[in-house]
């Protein structure tokens, strides 16, 4: 579990990286321009780490699922071979939707001033700058959305519907809570981003909904990986034991 939670931890550093600093740049020096690229390089990055991250999820439920339903042969199951194999998997597939997506959305003829009316370089604001019909390409990516993110979905739900079914086998009431906590704060992160990301990426070309938009992506490229290691760090009783220590030796100083 902290093998698969480190690498989410630097997912989440490197999303957050590759939005916020030139945000901030952007905020504080008025400039608002871009190279070209600059922004195919923060496209496939924040494509590929995207994807990526949601794999990742994926893993993790599958992990949980074999902590909870066979925890006398987890060890076996889910060896260090296996977890890199499985991260290597993640980061492979999101490498794959990357390439394709990015070249995609830069072999469109563009036209006019480009401006995008967004604070990144983003797939949905990419395309509404294309002078060409860009309707094969939206079926496209909704298909890849499906992929990217329903697929990892499914999987989610058919892990935790295991899990659930082997919990409410336990037969202590206090054994059930503490073994479906594990799992909460991995559900409400793959809330988060099955909401924000759907909303985003499943009508690329809606014009009236950029505005709901630029908050939506905002919330997945900046305050979910910001929250996410409050999210799992304050589910953990390890590390509230641990915070809870260290603030007694500060408020002692």
């Amino acid at each position: 579990m902290y093998f698969f939670l480190r690498v989410l931890s630097l997912l989440d550093i490197s999303t957050a990286t590759v939005v916020v600093p030139k945000m901030l740049g952007t905020l504080q020096s008025g400039d608002r321009s871009i190279s070209s690229l600059g922004c195919v390089t923060q496209l496939y990055c924040v494509v590929f780490l995207a994807a990526t991250e949601w794999y990742l999820l994926a893993a993790m439920a599958y992990d949980r699922y074999v902590a909870v339903s066979s925890p006398l042969r987890y060890s076996a199951i889910m060896s260090p071979r296996a977890c890199l194999s499985l991260v290597l998997l993640c980061c492979c597939s999101g490498q794959v939707v990357s390439v394709v997506q990015t070249a995609w959305v830069f072999s469109l003829s563009l036209c006019g001033p480009r401006r995008i009316n967004y604070f990144f370089c983003d797939i949905p604001p990419l395309i509404l700058l294309s002078c060409t019909d860009t309707w094969l390409y939206e079926r496209q990516l909704i298909s890849a959305t499906v992929l990217v993110i329903f697929t990892p979905f499914c999987l989610i739900l058919l892990s935790y519907t295991c899990i659930i079914s082997s919990i409410l086998k336990i037969s202590s009431a206090e054994s059930r809570h503490k073994t479906f906590s594990t799992c909460s704060s991995h559900l409400t992160v793959v809330t988060l981003y099955c909401a924000s990301g759907t909303l985003i990426y499943l009508q690329p070309k809606s014009r009236n909904s950029q505005d709901a938009k630029k908050i939506l992506a905002l919330i997945y490229t900046t305050v979910i990986p910001t929250l996410n290691p409050l999210i799992y760090s304050l589910r953990n009783k390890e590390v509230k034991e641990v915070l809870i220590r260290v603030m007694a030796v500060l408020m002692k100083k």
